[in-house]
């Protein structure tokens, strides 16, 4: 009997019978490679390979232009992570240590900017920022102009829809580690005269670091690659990799250019990948040293002046950052010549010449190609996720940071990929409707991942062993120990991949047909055209999926177990 006990609990300790560890290995291997690597590699060789095309390309990436854009894209992700950073540290704090009301509604508030659509923030920042607003003529009197220079306007405008972007990747990320942080270190440091500065930066920061490490690396790499704010926002001369690839493809259709410049950007994404999975990403976040689950850890309520005031001060910076843009879209969504009115929302209910279809079918067709997307992300992520805590080294640790490629990798390129690969029977699925929701599940399978990993990691190896020995077989352990601590995470990873599909743009906008075109490919076709008609709706329209986010992120963080899931 004893013989048995540990063969019991080593299969136990797979999870799954060898039939269900080959399936979730085998389903997301092959939807990655048909639906990423294919699109994309073909996009690469198509520009590499054609009559003279490797010369133009290599003409390409040598040429002044492009050095201007990695420069543009490399400068200004390191000044947005750092002015991030700023903003997101004592956001951090607060949710992490200070036990005040509403500290779950800031939570989700500061999570909702990284889920809004780039094209809501960057109509949010226009109105913001944009060429004669109050806040342009303000800086304009500080330089003694009537207005301030339009680079000066772009390059601000930018860098503060990054913040407000990202925000949430630092106070959830290092939130996550100065929850678990050990009260009791702090106070032996201070009870041997260290000052609460010094015992921050001699005890506190060194803990943290993994984190902050962590959450710059994913900055970074999220700002580098920015698209929607940057085509929006920017001026002509602006452009980071992504939108000098959108230009080369769907403006110039210079195939050559565009291929040199998405090998670059997947270099540099790949080597952002790899620091980030070396520093361990969430799980290097919430390594064991300085933490702790007893009760020298958890949250308090401020007691002193000093504290009161370092909470408001946290509101009130937040507040800015990322309550303005908010309500100046609101504001603009109401605003009309005749005073402020609910008329551009009843617009969208009639037939403009922007769209095929009146502007409130957007919403609905939305909505259903998100419920599919998170649907089949939650499926393939979730299988992902099983075989990455199953397979620790090796080949796992590769098929980890492979999956997190859709992150970085354009957007772009993946739909352009899928009009070009995609068209041969019998696999021509370019007019067909289910291609968006699939394109728009590639962005969402990597944080299914980052979400289901962290809870699969915390299931105690102990309960399978104690199961396996009382004679369960592997697949009782699973559905009887594994599946349900990961249903709940499960669910929470849905409503994520449901609210990132929303506004994922950057493929639907080559793939989406006329007659269903998604919320943000709309409200980009409006700020296209001129008129106040168009950026009224434009406005109205952003206000409707910003709801929907709200909606869909608040929900997530009440089924949010814990810390776990953090990305």
């Amino acid at each position: 009997m004893s013989s048995d006990v540990p063969d019991a609990t080593a299969r136990a300790r797979t999870g799954l019978p060898l039939g269900w560890r080959v399936v979730v290995v085998v389903v997301p291997a092959a939807f990655f490679a048909l639906f990423f690597l294919w699109p994309v590699g073909t996009i690469v060789v198509t520009g590499l390979t054609g009559d003279g095309a490797t010369g133009d390309a290599l003409a390409a990436l040598l040429a002044p232009a492009t050095r201007r854009v990695l420069w543009f894209s490399t400068w200004q992700a390191v000044l947005s992570t750092l002015l991030t950073l700023a903003v997101g540290l004592p956001g951090a704090w607060l949710v992490a240590r200070v036990e005040v009301p509403g500290r779950t509604w800031f939570r989700a508030a500061v999570t909702v900017p990284f889920v809004l659509p780039t094209v809501v923030v960057a109509t949010a920042f226009t109105g913001l920022l944009g060429t004669g607003s109050p806040v342009m003529r303000a800086i304009g009197a500080l330089l003694g102009r009537s207005t301030p220079p339009r680079l000066t306007g772009t390059i601000a405008a930018v860098l503060a829809a990054h913040v407000f972007f990202n925000v949430a990747v630092v106070v959830r990320t290092v939130g996550a580690r100065w929850a678990n942080l050990d009260r009791r270190l702090v106070a032996a440091a201070r009870t041997l005269g260290a000052s609460p500065v010094a015992a921050f930066r001699a005890v506190t920061l060194p803990l943290l670091r993994p984190a902050i490490t962590a959450a710059s690396a994913i900055t970074f790499l999220f700002t580098f690659t920015s698209f929607g704010i940057v085509l929006i926002l920017g001026s002509p001369g602006m452009a980071t990799l992504e939108v000098a690839i959108y230009r080369a493809t769907a403006q110039l259709l210079d195939l050559p250019r565009a291929s040199a410049l998405a090998l670059l950007q997947v270099v540099a994404v790949g080597a952002a990948l790899l620091v980030n999975a070396r520093l361990g990403g969430s799980r290097a976040a919430r390594s064991p040293g300085g933490i702790t689950t007893a009760a020298g850890s958890g949250r308090r309520r401020p007691t002193t002046w000093q504290a009161w005031a370092a909470v408001a001060g946290v509101l009130v910076l937040t507040g800015v950052v990322i309550g303005l843009p908010v309500a100046v879209l609101v504001e603009r969504s109401l605003a009309t010549v005749e005073g402020h009115s609910l008329q551009w929302y009843r617009a969208l209910a009639r037939d403009t010449g922007v769209l095929a279809v009146p502007a409130w079918q957007t919403v609905r067709t939305s909505l259903w190609f998100a419920l599919q997307a998170s649907v089949l992300a939650t499926v393939v992520g979730g299988a992902a996720a099983v075989a990455i805590t199953r397979r620790r080294g090796g080949w796992g640790r590769v098929f980890d940071l492979l999956l997190m490629l859709p992150l970085g990798v354009s957007a772009v390129t993946v739909g352009f990929g899928f009009l070009i690969t995609l068209d041969t029977p019998p696999m021509d699925w370019r007019a067909e409707p289910w291609l968006v929701p699939l394109a728009q599940a590639l962005v969402a399978i990597p944080f299914v991942v980052r979400i289901l990993v962290p809870a699969l990691d915390a299931v105690d190896d102990r309960l399978r062993s104690a199961a396996a020995a009382l004679g369960a077989t592997p697949t009782k352990v699973w559905r009887h120990v594994d599946l349900p601590i990961l249903f709940r995470s499960a669910t929470v990873a849905a409503g994520f991949a449901f609210a990132v599909s929303m506004g994922e743009f950057g493929a639907t906008v080559f793939i989406a047909r006329a007659i269903s075109p998604t919320m943000p490919v709309a409200i980009f076709r409006f700020l296209g055209q001129p008129g106040a008609a168009n950026l009224g709706q434009a406005m109205a329209l952003s206000c409707v999926l910003m709801l929907v986010t709200v909606v869909s992120i608040a929900a997530v963080d009440r089924l949010r177990v814990a810390d776990l899931g953090s990305f």
